[in-house]
């Protein structure tokens, strides 16, 4: 069966996509969109984005990759440090007047009549650009920061990818996430590297996808743990269309970190695990569990390297928890400078900021930010706290507050769709942490906020803790 790109409202097979987005390259070229112009895509998921970055990586454009919902003056300032001249977008995207605009329809309307020049979809020029791709910090832990990515490098790291995971041209990818980030933007591009179908979802709309998961019978699922959560949630109350999820071989997360009751929960409801994975926008896709290897984050790309490092840059022996480190030959050239050009990163051992570490077979188990906070005389990791208690069934969040007369307090966000009250939860968490590890607050939440990434959102949760004590002892 020829492989397909499924929308809401179309479907095509791989080869008259290509016509369309070839004519689209053709429209863009006309309108003075050449090779090295650096153009800021914003656009929803969709065949008009899909198109318009194939489009753009055939005529070898430098691609700005903007979030569809980014605030309009915060774009413009992308638009500015970035220097580009042209803005393609949604006629719905928020943006300022200070560029060129295009919007993706109008160019597809435009391109609908046009017999293309080209025969086919060429990435060369494209993946010569040092700058081939500019993507953007989530901001989650700082100032979001431009990340230029060399596009042939770009393209190699999702070869691995695919290769890793057993991607192949009989397989229906649907990634419930959004195309403008790593993670998604990954699953677009592999399913063009493998010739295999792509289905364009509302990833927003887990219901609706379900149902489209069943007329296009996908194999593979791609999404949050927050979104495999709500899928879970559907089924419970509407468990008839679990049968839409009948042909899925691979359930993939990635983008946050996964709670271990909820991929035994994916095991017990379709006998598969939830397939975790670990890579960053900064270096790509780094390690991913696999069907046939299905144990944390399984193991590093081949052509990658990592190691797990003590706080004076020793290496760990299995089983000790310490920074990531890792070298990756497709990592980011470097940072967007305020001028617009490129400040270069070193290249090789990188330090993620991220704690895990490795089991004896060399499995990646990741357990978040590497976020030391001092408190009574300890010292303590807010992320392996978490990761304990999830263990235990308690999935949470912790904010670190600051204390004059302890050093900090701790609020623990409790996710629980349950509604169990606080005290529940608190004797839980008392149970399994010491004295020194345990709440001063536990405060529980339908669900957490998530970031544009699908993460939960750290900035959002701190500004209610500092609510919480506000208005209550803490």
């Amino acid at each position: 069966m020829a492989a397909k790109i499924f929308a809401a409202d179309s479907v095509e097979t791989l080869k008259e996509f290509e016509q369309k987005a070839l004519a689209m390259a053709d429209t863009l070229r006309a309108r003075g969109v050449h090779a090295g112009s650096r153009v800021l895509l914003k656009a929803g998921n969709s065949t008009g984005f899909v198109g318009g970055l194939l489009a753009l990586m055939h005529v070898g454009a430098s691609i700005v990759l903007v979030d569809q919902q980014e605030k309009a003056d915060e774009t413009e300032r992308i638009r500015t440090q970035a220097r580009a001249k042209i803005v393609l977008c949604d006629d719905d995207a928020p943006v300022l007047d200070g560029a060129e605009l295009m919007a993706l329809y109008e160019v597809m309307a435009a391109s609908a009549d046009r017999t293309p020049v080209d025969r086919a979809l060429d990435f060369t020029t494209w993946s010569a650009l040092p700058d081939g791709l500019i993507m953007w910090s989530s901001g989650s832990t700082g100032p979001p920061k431009g990340i230029v990515k060399n596009g042939g490098r770009f393209l190699k790291n999702l070869e691995r990818n695919a290769h890793q995971v057993g991607h192949h041209s009989g397989d229906v990818l649907l990634p419930l996430l959004p195309f403008n980030h790593q993670y998604g933007l990954s699953m677009v591009l592999i399913a063009w590297i493998t010739r295999c179908s792509l289905v364009i979802a509302p990833y927003r709309r887990p219901d609706r996808a379900l149902r489209i998961a069943d007329y296009t019978r996908a194999t593979v699922l791609d999404a949050t743990p927050a979104t495999y959560r709500s899928i879970l949630n559907i089924l419970r109350t509407r468990p008839a269309m679990k049968a839409g999820l009948g042909t899925v071989r691979m359930f993939c997360s990635g983008a946050a970190p996964l709670d271990p009751t909820l991929s035994r929960s994916y095991v017990d409801e379709f006998g598969l695990p939830l397939l975790d994975s670990y890579g960053s926008t900064e270096l790509g896709n780094v390690s991913f569990a696999t069907s046939d290897n299905p144990v944390a984050c399984g193991r590093v790309m081949e052509g990658l390297a990592l190691k797990v490092v003590g706080d004076g840059g020793d290496p760990l022996p299995a089983g000790e928890i310490g920074e990531l480190l890792v070298d990756c030959p497709d990592m980011m050239l470097g940072h967007l400078d305020a001028e617009g050009d490129l400040t270069p990163a070193p290249q090789g051992w990188f330090s993620t900021g991220d704690l895990g570490y490795l089991d004896d077979a060399g499995h990646l188990h990741v357990i978040g930010r590497k976020s030391a906070v001092n408190r009574n005389g300890y010292t303590l990791y807010p992320e392996i706290i978490e990761r304990k208690i999830a263990d235990h069934g308690c999935s949470a969040k912790i904010v670190s507050l600051p204390a004059a007369d302890r050093g900090c307090s701790l609020v623990f966000f409790v996710e629980d769709e349950l509604a169990r009250d606080a005290k529940h939860w608190q004797t839980l968490i008392n149970d399994v942490l010491p004295p020194w590890e345990r709440p001063n607050r536990v405060h529980v939440i339908d669900r957490f906020p998530l970031n544009a990434n699908g993460k939960p959102h750290a900035r959002k949760l701190e500004e209610l803790a500092r609510e919480l004590f506000t208005h209550g002892a803490g």
